[in-house]
């Protein structure tokens, strides 16, 4: 019997309280990669909320490699982790890791990016959801003419639920003429350089007749918004995600119309509590705020979705109320910008 399977059945007995059962436990934690500045604020909150419940936590950084992730989580699962928290480099070939976890009775949470495996319990935004914003909020400010798609990577099904809640914003003026996609592409890896070399290729392809860019986040972002400002184009409306601070200053500026704030904290504290709860034997489906959700490969699921918050000119002030960045880290370099940086 794994020790979370015996601890679980010894706190039944003795009426043990949550945290005392925590105190032996180990989260083990699998990160697809650190490039993004987000995930660094993810493990502070991960770190925070099992050291309150007094669970320790160790981690492995897969560096952008799948066949890393999957000996990183052998490697977890043989130093006795209790729980897994995930963020899958590719949502198939992260599936023999959670079947090595199963078989072991550890539960899994797919985090941020779905696992194609019931086994898991899968922990988000809503990115559907983040999609239609970051669509609306372009779409709110440039009505009609030449979009290009910037996507995720393709091998992060986020990148899909987030084209899907795109098109659903835009298809009716696409259907009119209104709205004209002239381009789209996947980012390998989400990484910026790519999205750059994508937006630079699209220019090219297009004669620079580019009105607005619907980039899928903040990194693909600053790529497309680099590329812009080599043509002149800087101040065109762009989109992303994350709440970046570097984002949210180009926000300040003019340079970014959007980035959809999924705030890392809450993330990060609600997988800490889910993993420890599952550790302790609570079923999946009595986590609370659990959904029953069916992935795009036919699997259902155990979810939860957090609700995002789109950033715009108009409501910066929230995330400098909120402490996720400073007033001045989001207003520097803007004069007379938009409250609470003139």
């Amino acid at each position: 019997m794994r020790k979370s399977m015996l601890m679980a059945a010894t706190i039944v007995a003795a009426g043990f309280t949550t945290s005392a059962f925590a105190a032996d436990l180990t989260v083990g934690v699998s990160w697809s990669n650190f490039q993004e500045e987000r995930w660094k604020t993810d493990e502070g909150a991960m770190k925070a909320a099992l050291e309150a419940a007094g669970a320790t936590y160790v981690s492995a950084d897969a560096q952008s490699s799948s066949a890393k992730q999957l000996a990183d989580i052998e490697s977890l699962i043989a130093q006795g982790v209790d729980a897994l928290i995930v963020l899958a480099q590719d949502t198939q070939a992260i599936i023999p890791a959670v079947e090595m976890a199963a078989d072991e009775g550890i539960p899994v949470i797919a985090y941020d990016r779905l696992i194609e495996d019931s086994r898991a319990y899968y922990l988000t935004f809503d990115n559907i959801e983040v999609g239609r914003l970051q669509a609306k909020a372009v779409f709110d400010v440039q009505p009609t003419g030449n979009y290009v798609m910037i996507k995720g990577s393709p091998t992060d099904p986020n990148a899909d639920f987030l084209r899907g809640g795109q098109q659903e914003v835009l298809q009716a003026a696409i259907d009119s003429g209104a709205v004209t996609i002239v381009g789209e592409a996947y980012t390998d890896a989400w990484l910026p350089a790519n999205a750059q070399r994508n937006m630079e290729s699209i220019l090219t392809a297009t004669d620079n007749k580019v009105d607005a860019v619907v980039a899928s986040n903040d990194g693909t972002a600053g790529g497309v918004v680099a590329a812009l400002a080599a043509q002149g184009m800087a101040g065109i409306p762009v989109s992303g995600q994350d709440g970046d601070h570097a984002a949210l200053n180009r926000v300040a500026l003019g340079t970014q119309t959007v980035s959809v704030w999924k705030d890392a904290r809450e993330l990060g504290k609600n997988a800490a509590e889910i993993a420890v709860e599952l550790a302790g034997g609570m079923m999946a489906a009595d986590v609370d705020g659990t959904v029953d959700f069916t992935t795009p490969g036919g699997n259902d699921m155990n979810a939860k979705f957090l609700a995002p918050i789109p950033i715009t000119k108009d409501n910066l002030s929230v995330v400098v109320d909120a402490g996720w960045i400073t007033k001045d880290a989001l207003c520097q370099g803007v004069e007379n910008g938009p409250a609470p940086c003139n």
